[in-house]
């Protein structure tokens, strides 16, 4: 039996009923075998500060060692004027500190951006691939994947169009590749 990859997902918008962790959820249905995609909440995390860092807040703490003990990140996140939200840049932020013990260097990671938009967050996808590159994650480079006119995707039971589908399968397929080759 291979082994299965535990994958930590961090979705970048708060809303409950997000089109984003909508996406992450069809993600973790449609996941191959050798993945378990388990979200990891970044709503209660205090805005970064060195300063309350010297004893962390609780909230770091969980988010810190959730994110260590994954094998493997995927971020799903929406647009905010070009760039991710505040609250998915500040997660980043807080996962790579203290200084030298980042919970996100060495895992395979990769991105998916969610927008009702039509180009798909292209801005927020690129802009986050900038920071993984200085937070030694190695992202997925292909497929890349942008889900534009996402408000439509999903029915009134809030599950994937057939139409979509195929489109997620292919992405989290390949993730599961990436991750097994980096891992191996």
């Amino acid at each position: 039996m291979s082994k299965v990859y535990t994958v930590a997902v961090v979705v970048g918008s708060l809303r409950k009923d997000s089109i984003n962790r909508k996406v992450a959820l069809a993600l973790a249905e449609l996941a191959p075998a050798n993945l378990k995609l388990n979200i990891v909440e970044i709503g209660d995390l205090p805005l970064y500060n060195e300063d309350i860092d010297v004893t962390p807040p609780a909230a770091y703490s969980t988010f810190r060692q959730q994110v260590s003990s994954s094998d493997a990140v995927l971020f799903v996140t929406p647009e905010y004027n070009r760039s991710v939200p505040a609250p998915l840049k500040n997660a980043i932020d807080v996962g790579s500190r203290p200084y030298g013990q980042s919970a996100w260097s060495g895992k395979p990671g990769a991105i998916i951006s969610v927008s009702p938009g039509a180009i798909g967050g292209f801005g927020a996808n690129h802009h986050l691939r900038q920071s993984l590159v200085f937070l030694d994650v190695a992202c997925m480079q292909q497929p890349e994947a942008y889900l534009g006119g996402a408000g439509n995707v999903f029915d009134e039971a809030g599950k994937v169009s057939e139409k979509t589908k195929p489109f997620l399968q292919a992405f989290i397929d390949a993730y599961g590749k990436w991750v097994e080759k980096q891992q191996g």
